[in-house]
């Protein structure tokens, strides 16, 4: 069933959430919340540790169903009443691995080069990768709590709809659907041309700082093309390749920081080092927003940590210990890939360089070390593009067969059974930020002031559900203080982008008013279908009432002309119940 966006919900409390949270575990299954013994320990009043499925008993009208109404837009496979439950089969170490997996991807080898240009110095970029660390780990454990008190797949999708209303859902879809997927591939696209250019100018010309735009989008818009057909003509491909592209890119980041340290033990570091590290430093707030903006990128994915949680075994013990332990890890291997570069780049170098691996390969090892670096980038992110196109093309596949996009893009091949409308437009949309988008920088910025507008609802809506389902079952809880430095942080990068990148900041803006006014668009039109399905069956039930009457009448013309003809009366006959009268009369 599609959303409706004029579908309604009173605001919900802690004394109004019986109907909101049934419909939640209705939608869920009764098998992912059972029910545990009620303990007075904590509570006098013997309401600690109440199953989700029991709140008080003021009614709230949650028209909305979470589950069966909203786009599942998440990692994980929905689980409804009746379907069988899945398997706890994930460990501590199974739970590390896919969250450091997640994150690792190809912009810790191009965001460093946009982050030391922004804070300006050696020093405040190493903060500011630290500071993106804290913050990416402040988010994840607040989506934790939200994805082990929420069983729903969908991710923030199902926790926007159930803190605040499915309209916030709804745009955080359209969003994602028409901008955040489309951009982020956009990036990744941007970052393969980037490499490859940078190879083909080294071996052709004597000055490659200088590559033209148009090249870098030729060669990118050719990489969604081919990923395109891939996902189409080969769909198996994204899967089994994807353990490759993930070990390529785990050992290009490990060989940096290796050769960077070895460098450091052979004494042969460059400038960066040798001079004050705060030499410098940027004074301006807005530009370490948008270093912020560049180094979380390269964090991407720490808000799919929650989409382990309901695979998890012993979620309250394990979930913290996994957030934990590869928020760690991949911080450290972000700071010390970062340490490295500027062991073996000039600042200068690290500052104006987006391809920061080929330059740190090159410096090493002259042209082979340039080509084997950026090999390595360019292969993990044709694969991270690849499998990006897969999971968003069916995305915009089930957005067409649920009612957010035209039915049109539903449709599968006849042969292959593959999304070949829906990988179209995800071509299109993609293409049109690559030629369009104007360059790297602009991409990341434009993408992070959209994303993290919703972040940060988001978690705020882990406060608000505080407030409201105090007595909400949350196999983990997270401090209070960790969502509520992470919305002032997000508060903070939010507001400074409108002075240091106005264009990225109103664009982001304006495709999500555009996506509300599709919101009353969609309500006029509904409403108008509505009123003209009314009308049709009115009328049709006047013509049929007029048809009857009309019969009747005729009928009754008849029986008066036949009694008239053969029994020469011009009296009417009478009717079954009028003799019956006439002869009891009598």
């Amino acid at each position: 069933m599609s959303y409706s966006p004029i579908s309604t919900r009173s605001p919900a409390s802690s004394s109004g959430s019986a109907t909101s949270l049934r419909a939640l575990e209705f939608s869920e299954g009764a098998q992912r919340a059972p029910r545990t013994p009620t303990d007075t320990t904590h509570d006098p009043l013997g309401r600690g540790n109440r199953p989700r499925i029991f709140s008080t008993n003021t009614p709230t009208s949650f028209v909305f169903d979470v589950q069966r109404d909203s786009l599942n837009i998440g990692l994980s496979e929905s689980t409804r009443a009746g379907d069988h439950v899945t398997e706890k089969t994930i460990g501590l170490v199974n739970g590390v691995a896919l969250v450091v997996g997640n994150q690792i991807g190809s912009g810790i080898f191009s965001s460093p080069g946009l982050v030391a240009a922004d804070a300006g110095s050696v020093g405040a970029s190493l903060i500011v990768w630290l500071l993106s660390g804290v913050l990416a780990w402040t988010g994840a454990s607040s989506f934790a709590e939200l994805g082990s008190a929420i069983p729903l797949s969908g991710g923030a999708q199902a926790y926007l709809s159930y803190a605040y209303h499915p309209i916030v859902s709804y745009l955080f879809s359209w969003t994602a659907i028409s901008v955040l997927k489309p951009a982020s591939n956009a990036i990744i696209a941007v970052i393969f041309g980037e490499y490859l250019n940078r190879l083909f100018y080294d071996a052709t010309t004597a000055d490659a700082s200088n590559i033209p735009q148009w090249a870098i989008r030729i060669i990118a818009s050719f990489a969604i093309i081919i990923v395109s057909i891939l996902c189409v003509w080969t769909p198996r491909l994204a899967t089994r390749v994807a353990v490759l592209f993930t070990s390529v890119k785990i050992a290009a980041l490990i060989s940096v920081i290796i050769m960077g340290f070895i460098t450091l033990s052979r004494g042969k570091i460059s400038t960066a080092f040798k001079t004050p590290v705060f030499d410098g430093t940027s004074p301006n707030p807005s530009a370490y927003a948008l270093a912020l903006f560049s180094g979380l990128w390269a964090y991407e994915g720490w808000d799919q940590a929650n989409y382990v949680t309901g695979e998890m075994k012993d979620p309250a013990r394990n979930m913290p210990r996994v957030i934990h332990t590869s928020m760690t890890t991949v911080t450290l291997l972000f700071l010390f890939t970062n340490v490295s570069y500027f062991l073996v780049l000039d600042k200068d170098v690290v500052s104006s360089s987006n391809t920061i691996a080929l330059e740190f390969g090159r410096t090493l090892f002259g042209s082979v070390g340039a080509i084997i670096f950026a090999g390595m980038v360019a292969v993990s992110c044709f694969g991270a593009l690849n499998g990006a196109f897969f999971t968003n093309s069916r995305l915009i596949c089930a957005a067409g067969r649920e009612g957010f996009l035209p039915s049109l893009f539903g449709d599968l091949h006849p042969v292959r059974g593959t999304p070949v409308n829906a990988t179209i437009l995800q071509a299109v949309l993609t293409s049109f930020f690559v030629i369009f988008g104007g360059g790297f920088k602009s991409l990341v910025n434009f993408y992070s002031v959209a994303s993290w507008g919703f972040y940060f609802l988001t978690v705020l809506g882990l406060v608000v559900l505080r407030i409201k389902e105090p007595f909400l079952e949350r196999p983990y809880r997270t401090f209070i203080s960790t969502p509520l430095i992470f919305c002032a942080v997000a508060l903070f990068l939010l507001s400074m982008p409108v002075l240091a990148a106005p264009l990225e900041a109103l664009s982001a803006v304006g495709v999500t008013e555009a996506g509300s006014k599709l919101i009353l668009f969609t309500s006029c039109i509904q409403r108008r279908t509505i009123h003209n399905a009314r009308n049709m069956v009115h009328n049709e039930l006047s013509a049929r009432l007029i048809s009857a009457i009309a019969i009747r009448k005729l009928v009754q013309g008849s029986e008066y002309l036949s009694w008239s003809l053969f029994n020469g009366s011009s009296n009417p006959p009478l009717s079954a119940t009028q003799e019956r009268k006439s002869i009891q009369g009598q």
